[in-house]
């Protein structure tokens, strides 16, 4: 089982390669980004997606119960341009890191005021601003590429989603 740490040697196709092998490229996980307004907020998520190609994700290549960069190589980064209130508390506007810890049954959403670092290799927990819990759904079609979405509900609310392999995670944003 792969760690958070190793999930971008993983990505860079860190299995022993023949010389014939090493001459093709190696598969990529492009940095891309999410974006959308809620309200008069715009929530602006930047990281890179990962693709499935046939491995086995929640539980192989991302370890249950360890905290995950929730894409690939620097971790992903929310921000925010206005306040606003996920799960009853108050986050002020700014960029965050933007963590997980995937579990079978249910994950761990995390906001950390740290959002410059490799993967989750800094990640402190002392750090958080917001730490709460959601239960995964499960897709009915797969999503070959880690894929963020910022959905507004009406001009005082949205979600922020999460979706890739079999599963997606969610949460309610409140602009203030």
């Amino acid at each position: 089982m792969l760690t958070c740490g190793n999930v971008e040697e993983e990505l860079a196709g860190s299995a022993k390669a023949t010389p014939a092998e090493s001459d093709k490229p190696k598969p990529k996980s492009p940095k891309t980004s999410a974006m959308g307004n809620i309200g008069n907020t715009h929530i602006h998520i930047d990281y890179s997606s990962p693709s499935v190609r046939g491995r086995v994700i929640w539980g192989g290549l991302v370890a249950y119960d360890k905290v995950w960069s929730s894409g690939a190589h620097k971790a992903t980064t929310i921000d925010f341009s206005n306040d606003v209130t996920i799960n009853n508390t108050k986050v002020p506007a700014g960029k965050y890191g933007f963590f997980t810890i995937p579990g079978k049954d249910q994950w761990t959403i995390i906001l950390s005021k740290d959002w410059d670092m490799h993967l989750a290799d800094d990640y402190t927990q002392a750090n958080d601003l917001l730490r709460f819990k959601v239960k995964p759904t499960k897709l009915n079609e797969p999503v070959e590429s880690l894929k963020y979405e910022v959905i507004p509900s009406n001009d005082k609310s949205g979600v922020i989603k999460l979706s890739w392999s079999d599963l997606s995670v969610s949460f309610k944003v409140i602009n203030n």
